[in-house]
Protein backbone atom coordinates (compact mmCIF):
# COMPACT_ATOMS: atom_id res chain seq x y z
CA UNK A 1 0.00 0.00 0.00
CA UNK A 2 1.20 3.47 -0.83
CA UNK A 3 2.66 5.69 1.85
CA UNK A 4 2.06 8.75 -0.31
CA UNK A 5 1.21 12.11 1.17
CA UNK A 6 -1.54 14.01 -0.65
CA UNK A 7 -1.34 17.79 -0.53
CA UNK A 8 -2.85 20.74 -2.41
CA UNK A 9 -0.58 22.28 -5.02
CA UNK A 10 1.33 25.49 -4.41
CA UNK A 11 3.04 27.71 -6.99
CA UNK A 12 6.42 26.02 -6.36
CA UNK A 13 4.95 22.63 -7.44
CA UNK A 14 4.77 23.48 -11.15
CA UNK A 15 7.94 21.57 -12.08
CA UNK A 16 6.76 18.51 -10.14
CA UNK A 17 3.24 18.68 -11.60
CA UNK A 18 4.16 19.26 -15.26
CA UNK A 19 5.64 15.80 -16.01
CA UNK A 20 2.53 14.18 -14.52
CA UNK A 21 0.30 16.48 -16.60
CA UNK A 22 2.30 15.57 -19.72
CA UNK A 23 2.12 11.86 -18.82
CA UNK A 24 -1.65 12.17 -18.48
CA UNK A 25 -1.84 13.75 -21.91
CA UNK A 26 0.35 11.01 -23.40
CA UNK A 27 -1.91 8.36 -21.83
CA UNK A 28 -4.95 9.87 -23.54
CA UNK A 29 -3.02 10.68 -26.74
CA UNK A 30 -3.69 14.41 -26.61
CA UNK A 31 -1.41 17.42 -26.73
CA UNK A 32 -2.76 20.37 -24.79
CA UNK A 33 -1.25 23.68 -25.86
CA UNK A 34 1.31 25.19 -23.47
CA UNK A 35 -0.77 28.37 -23.20
CA UNK A 36 -3.74 26.32 -21.99
CA UNK A 37 -1.49 24.48 -19.54
CA UNK A 38 -0.23 27.78 -18.09
CA UNK A 39 -3.80 29.09 -17.87
CA UNK A 40 -4.93 25.93 -16.10
CA UNK A 41 -2.06 26.21 -13.62
CA UNK A 42 -2.97 29.83 -12.90
CA UNK A 43 -6.59 28.81 -12.28
CA UNK A 44 -5.49 26.21 -9.73
CA UNK A 45 -3.66 28.92 -7.81
CA UNK A 46 -6.49 31.48 -7.96
CA UNK A 47 -8.69 31.20 -4.83
CA UNK A 48 -11.62 32.70 -6.76
CA UNK A 49 -11.61 29.78 -9.21
CA UNK A 50 -13.62 26.58 -8.60
CA UNK A 51 -10.70 24.50 -9.96
CA UNK A 52 -8.40 22.64 -7.59
CA UNK A 53 -5.38 20.33 -7.76
CA UNK A 54 -3.38 18.10 -5.45
CA UNK A 55 -0.26 16.02 -5.80
CA UNK A 56 0.69 12.70 -4.25
CA UNK A 57 4.25 12.73 -2.95
CA UNK A 58 6.26 9.69 -1.95
CA UNK A 59 9.85 9.96 -0.74
CA UNK A 60 9.89 13.59 -1.85
CA UNK A 61 8.84 12.81 -5.44
CA UNK A 62 5.48 13.67 -7.04
CA UNK A 63 3.95 10.38 -8.14
CA UNK A 64 0.37 11.38 -8.93
CA UNK A 65 -1.99 14.27 -9.53
CA UNK A 66 -5.68 14.97 -9.36
CA UNK A 67 -7.76 17.94 -10.56
CA UNK A 68 -11.33 18.69 -9.59
CA UNK A 69 -13.93 21.38 -10.21
CA UNK A 70 -16.88 22.42 -8.06
CA UNK A 71 -20.00 23.49 -9.95
CA UNK A 72 -23.71 24.10 -9.43
CA UNK A 73 -26.38 21.56 -10.25
CA UNK A 74 -30.04 21.91 -11.08
CA UNK A 75 -30.72 18.62 -9.26
CA UNK A 76 -29.41 19.42 -5.79
CA UNK A 77 -28.91 22.33 -3.42
CA UNK A 78 -25.27 21.31 -2.91
CA UNK A 79 -22.66 21.68 -5.60
CA UNK A 80 -21.29 18.78 -7.60
CA UNK A 81 -17.61 17.94 -7.73
CA UNK A 82 -16.25 16.88 -11.09
CA UNK A 83 -13.02 14.92 -10.77
CA UNK A 84 -11.60 15.94 -14.13
CA UNK A 85 -8.09 14.49 -14.26
CA UNK A 86 -6.39 11.70 -12.34
CA UNK A 87 -2.94 10.34 -13.14
CA UNK A 88 -0.45 8.17 -11.29
CA UNK A 89 3.10 7.52 -12.49
CA UNK A 90 3.12 4.09 -14.19
CA UNK A 91 6.00 2.98 -11.93
CA UNK A 92 3.76 3.15 -8.84
CA UNK A 93 0.38 2.12 -10.21
CA UNK A 94 -1.36 -0.52 -8.18
CA UNK A 95 0.08 0.75 -4.89
CA UNK A 96 -3.04 2.62 -3.78
CA UNK A 97 -1.92 6.12 -4.77
CA UNK A 98 -4.82 6.54 -7.21
CA UNK A 99 -7.32 5.54 -4.57
CA UNK A 100 -5.72 7.99 -2.12
CA UNK A 101 -6.04 10.81 -4.65
CA UNK A 102 -9.72 10.01 -5.24
CA UNK A 103 -10.37 9.80 -1.51
CA UNK A 104 -8.68 13.20 -1.13
CA UNK A 105 -11.22 14.61 -3.59
CA UNK A 106 -14.04 12.87 -1.70
CA UNK A 107 -12.89 14.59 1.49
CA UNK A 108 -12.61 18.00 -0.21
CA UNK A 109 -16.09 17.57 -1.70
CA UNK A 110 -17.53 16.58 1.67
CA UNK A 111 -15.92 19.63 3.30
CA UNK A 112 -17.52 21.81 0.61
CA UNK A 113 -20.94 20.18 1.20
CA UNK A 114 -21.06 18.77 -2.31
CA UNK A 115 -23.91 16.45 -3.16
CA UNK A 116 -21.93 14.30 -5.59
CA UNK A 117 -18.47 13.50 -6.92
CA UNK A 118 -18.35 12.16 -10.45
CA UNK A 119 -15.87 11.57 -13.25
CA UNK A 120 -15.44 10.09 -16.69
CA UNK A 121 -12.91 7.64 -18.06
CA UNK A 122 -12.32 6.21 -21.48
CA UNK A 123 -13.98 2.87 -22.15
CA UNK A 124 -10.54 1.33 -22.83
CA UNK A 125 -9.18 2.29 -19.39
CA UNK A 126 -9.97 -1.16 -17.99
CA UNK A 127 -7.29 -1.17 -15.29
CA UNK A 128 -8.53 2.08 -13.74
CA UNK A 129 -12.14 0.92 -13.99
CA UNK A 130 -11.31 -2.00 -11.68
CA UNK A 131 -10.56 0.58 -8.98
CA UNK A 132 -13.48 2.84 -9.90
CA UNK A 133 -15.93 -0.05 -9.69
CA UNK A 134 -14.81 -0.67 -6.09
CA UNK A 135 -15.10 2.92 -4.84
CA UNK A 136 -17.97 4.44 -6.85
CA UNK A 137 -21.14 3.53 -8.73
CA UNK A 138 -21.51 3.53 -12.51
CA UNK A 139 -24.24 5.99 -13.40
CA UNK A 140 -25.34 4.34 -16.63
CA UNK A 141 -25.17 7.68 -18.44
CA UNK A 142 -23.39 8.01 -21.77
CA UNK A 143 -21.53 11.19 -22.59
CA UNK A 144 -22.29 13.13 -25.77
CA UNK A 145 -20.31 16.18 -26.79
CA UNK A 146 -19.69 18.67 -29.52
CA UNK A 147 -16.34 20.38 -29.64
CA UNK A 148 -16.86 24.12 -30.11
CA UNK A 149 -13.32 25.33 -30.76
Amino acid sequence: MSTAEIRPIVAADFDAWLPLWKGYQDFYRVNIDDAVTRNTWARFLDPAEPMHAALAYESGRAIGMVHWIFHRSTWTAGDYCYLQDLYVDPEVRGTGAGRMLIEHVYAEAAAANCARVYWLTHETNATAMQLYDRIADRSGFIQYRKVMA
